[in-house]
């Protein structure tokens, strides 16, 4: 049965790849997991989910969950793959794909051994992570009811097949989106004096706000400020009404994070006073850094190590994931799996490596099940 399991996951993965669908719009990929879900006679949960899956297996007080996420992202595909994306201008670029497939093929797993099980497992394939903030959605409609412990997977290229990337405490920064609209007043630009510049306050926010990592956070406590785009104006003689400006803030600790976003709202605040424009702010993403749980790191190490996985510490990154929702409700643990060295995530390039997914379900399995086991 087991042989079968593999040989399915793996055409579910090439499926997922040449199929991938935007955040909020992974209504095919829905479909299918519970097509396959209920094939194989597992529970789905209830809820008010548009896309995205909750499903049970197993029964008794004592609940983990596993998740994966199931969006792609908008990259037009660049590789030789004979299933390649057929959607254009959107791709797995990131291995939610196979992300899928790895917890599907555990989900397979662990209904099998169902009558052995020590408790519940619920499922967990979550919209919506690249917007980010699909955890919510999953959040919201019950899908962490008396769960006492979370685990979830990320592909990582830096990784050969049969590694796994472990480490405790926070892997994945914390992500602020912000965005500013400044409002002055619109003149010819031969007569600044008749209006009032809101590019100027602009160019000045943009250079003072990079203070805030070299003069106000503590050296050697990651953080990023960056300005990304910066929208202003419709002729090189026109001195604009207003101007848009958007970027993000990427930070570990918590301290780091309150000191940076407080300093950030002082100095915008300050350059509209002094440069008589009006500034409203938006904190359009907010999404705290992953932490993960030591005992489960530790206890997920062993279970890797009796099966034979290289473990290897998680590198910290000041890239962003949603799975920190869930861990600000329970314990968690996010796990990286070997995909195969190659090109980074989030590029046309990217791929994983198909042989890295099925004994990732092994592990996912043989992880929850001994967590079950526990007392």
């Amino acid at each position: 049965m087991t042989e079968h399991i593999k040989e399915f996951i793996e055409q579910e993965f090439y499926y997922f790849h040449k199929h991938p669908e935007l955040s909020y719009e992974e209504f095919e990929t829905t479909k299918r997991l519970k097509a396959d879900l209920q094939k194989a006679g597992i529970k789905i949960e209830d809820n008010n989910l548009k896309t995205g899956v909750i499903a049970t297996i197993g029964h008794g007080k004592r609940v983990v969950a596993l998740r994966a996420d199931i969006d792609a992202l908008k990259i037009t595909e660049n590789t030789n793959l004979p299933y390649k994306s057929v959607n254009e201008g959107i791709m797995h670029a990131c291995g939610h794909d196979s992300h899928a497939s790895a917890v599907l093929g555990a989900a397979l797993l662990l209904k099998e051994a169902e009558d052995s099980l020590n408790g519940t497992v619920r499922i967990i394939f979550q919209p919506a992570e690249e917007a980010p903030g699909g955890a919510r959605e999953i959040i919201n409609a019950g899908g962490l009811k008396d769960v006492e412990a979370i685990f979830g997977i990320h592909s990582a290229p830096i990784f050969e097949v049969g590694t796994l990337g472990i480490a405790k405490g926070p892997t994945c920064a914390a992500v602020e989106k912000f965005k500013i609209v400044l409002k002055g007043k619109g003149t010819h630009a031969a007569h600044p004096e008749l209006g009032v510049d809101p590019l100027l306050a602009a160019s000045q926010f943009v250079g003072a706000v990079q203070s805030i990592v070299s003069r106000n956070i503590t050296p050697g406590d990651p953080a990023v400020v960056s300005v990304t785009r910066l929208d202003a104006g419709t002729s090189w003689n026109i001195i604009p009404d207003s101007v848009e400006l958007e970027g993000t803030i990427r930070t570990y600790s918590k301290e780091a994070r309150s000191l940076a976003k407080t300093t950030f709202e002082r100095i915008l605040n300050g350059t509209a006073l002094s440069f008589g424009v009006s500034a409203d702010l938006s904190w359009v993403v907010e999404i705290p850094a992953t932490d993960n749980d030591a005992n489960l790191s530790e206890f997920a190490t062993k279970v890797a190590r009796d099966l034979n996985f290289d473990v290897q510490k998680s590198p910290q990154s000041m890239g962003g994931e949603d799975f920190s929702l869930y861990q600000e409700k329970v314990k968690g643990l996010f796990i990286q799996f070997g995909t195969g060295h190659g090109a980074p995530n989030h590029n046309p390039l990217f791929k994983v490596d198909p042989k890295a997914i099925y004994p990732t379900s092994v592990y996912l399995s043989e992880l929850i099940k001994r967590y079950l086991e526990q007392r």
